[in-house]
């Protein structure tokens, strides 16, 4: 993979570098390095997340694979026809996404999960490279606020003029129509905050702007 999209071996961040250090020191075979995009390099479903979770994609090396956050995410892209199967469980479970790539605003597991704004800042500039590479036309879906203002910063625009609410539609510059949900953390979904249907009814969505776009 392209370097200017994702590096195996980034160490900007000390204080990130350093957590992975203690991390894979204490959990052997966790990948513990910076997390990659999963899916097709050509897709025009396009999901941003956070940061990889320590036991999930931290773990495994694959974006929501592993942990509770990714059970509802995975079973929701099957049901909407971008994977190939319902569960995600490690990098050789055989899961394909289809036409949908799955990225990160921050690369690395960040303490407590949460990264610092320089943290953000630097690992932005990967995810511009990614998304300077989205052909037209395609949907990007922001899985949360920060990862929102990742993207509207990644695409060089104020953040004032682009705010993040559940289910809210931006479109920026007519690339890309830029979607919001809520993240689907476990705190978020046991609290109600985000429920199976509101997070369904962003896909649906998405799956509408595809399906319009190709008419």
């Amino acid at each position: 993979m392209d370097k200017s999209v994702y590096d195996e071996n980034c160490r900007l961040c000390p204080r990130l570098a350093a957590f992975l250090d203690r991390v894979a020191e204490e959990n052997p075979g966790y990948w513990c390095r910076p997390v990659a995009p999963f899916g097709d390099s050509n897709a025009r479903f396009v999901i941003v997340g956070l940061a990889p979770g320590m036991h999930g994609a931290n773990r495994t090396g694959r974006p929501f694979t592993g942990d509770f956050a990714g059970i509802l995410f995975y079973e929701t892209l099957y049901e909407f026809g971008f994977g190939t199967a319902p569960q995600s469980t490690d990098v050789d479970d055989g899961l394909r996404l289809l036409n949908c790539r799955i990225t990160n605003s921050v690369k690395c597991l960040p303490p407590g999960n949460k990264p610092l704004g320089d943290e953000i800042n630097t690992c932005n500039r990967y995810l511009a490279n990614e998304l300077e590479r989205i052909e037209s036309p395609s949907v990007v879906l922001a899985l949360g606020g920060i990862a929102h203002r990742a993207v509207v910063k990644a695409l060089g625009k104020r953040q004032a003029d682009y705010k993040f609410a559940h289910a809210a539609e931006h479109v920026i510059d007519d690339r890309f129509p830029l979607l919001n949900s809520y993240h689907c953390s476990r705190y978020n979904t046991n609290t109600g905050r985000l429920t199976a249907e509101m997070f369904r009814s962003v896909f649906a969505r998405a799956r509408t702007l595809l399906e319009r776009a190709d008419r």
